[in-house]
């Protein structure tokens, strides 16, 4: 994009903007897209429960024949605009997650024109982006399908995010002009208090510390794609994420799924009330069986069928 605006005025130039597309694109007589399908990954996307452990094409209508889906990987994150790839590093404009919506907002319209969102599918953070836009713009999506979002960060993640702000202000040469090796220990040390989130307690239970150390290994590997810089904004925006006084603005009819046993997530205290603070909501709770993050065999039905069943009662195009 030529440029973006942040909510505190701020201004950049020349803005990448990384996204992907799968499915087939339907249009009106004008010419404008009408069933598009917005998808929001998690922070690390191999780590996502939608990508890796749901067969979508079980999912009737999520197999390109209803939707055209565009996933756009957000502001912050470095395959787009973000500090290390600007190379604003700690001069970054700090964001918001309504300036992430916003940046998704104006790539989407430059992009493809007035097109029209019947959905947004969010998991994780991703899923703060989806409570988000269903709350700042209710009448953008007919639905929302969040998979262990909530409207505010738990008290388990907030007491990570606030460790990991520790770390950077403690980084003494964050402000220098030289990215040195200390910076890089900070963001293996960051990455190691992250991992934790990706697994249920019945798994981390079950795995052996050479187990651990060889997952943990690779989760820092995959996320050295970022800087300190990058976790800095990322992590002030999680901490000022607070939805719960507007999270009933919500219009879209709303799937929300929890996964019990999962330390960023506190399934009967985040995702349970929000039944009774989004109008036309569904609450859907999986208890997954297997001990084992290797095993393939979990039964995946419940789920499956719960969003087939939500998916059948949204309008078709």
């Amino acid at each position: 994009m030529e440029s973006f605006k942040f909510e505190s005025g701020r201004v950049l130039e020349n803005v990448d903007v990384a996204y992907v597309t799968s499915g087939t694109p339907k249009y009106d007589g004008d010419g404008n897209i009408v069933n598009a399908l917005i998808y929001s990954p998690t922070l690390q996307g191999q780590y996502s429960f939608f990508s890796n452990y749901l067969d979508l094409v079980e999912i009737e209508g999520l197999n390109g024949d209803d939707y055209f889906v565009i996933s756009i990987s957000s502001l912050g994150n470095p395959d787009s605009c973000s500090p290390s790839t600007t190379n604003l590093r700690h001069n970054f404009p700090s964001y918001t997650f309504k300036d992430r919506i916003n940046f998704k907002k104006q790539f989407l319209a430059e992009k493809f024109g007035n097109i029209k969102i019947l959905g947004i599918i969010g998991e994780g953070v991703g899923g703060y982006e989806t409570f988000t836009w269903a709350c700042e713009y209710p009448d953008d999506m007919e639905f929302i399908i969040v998979l262990n979002g909530a409207s505010k960060a738990s008290g388990y993640s907030y007491v990570i995010a606030k460790c990991i702000e520790g770390i950077i202000e403690t980084s003494d040469n964050f402000y220098s002009d030289i990215y040195d090796s200390s910076l890089s220990k900070a963001v293996v040390t960051i990455s190691r208090l992250i991992f934790v989130g990706y697994f249920s307690e019945k798994v981390l239970e079950n795995l052996s510390f050479d187990e651990l150390d060889v997952l943990m290994e690779d989760y820092i590997d995959d996320s050295l794609s970022m800087d300190i810089y990058d976790f800095k904004f990322r992590n002030d925006c999680i901490l000022n994420y607070d939805l719960k006084d507007k999270i009933s603005d919500i219009k879209a009819k709303s799937l929300i799924i929890g996964i019990e046993g999962y330390l960023f997530i506190n399934v009967e205290t985040q995702i349970v009330p929000l039944a009774d603070k989004i109008k036309d909501s569904k609450i859907l709770i999986f208890q997954p069986k297997t001990e084992n993050y290797y095993d393939d065999d979990e039964d995946y039905s419940e789920i499956i069928s719960g969003l087939n069943s939500f998916l059948n009662t949204i309008k078709k195009v």
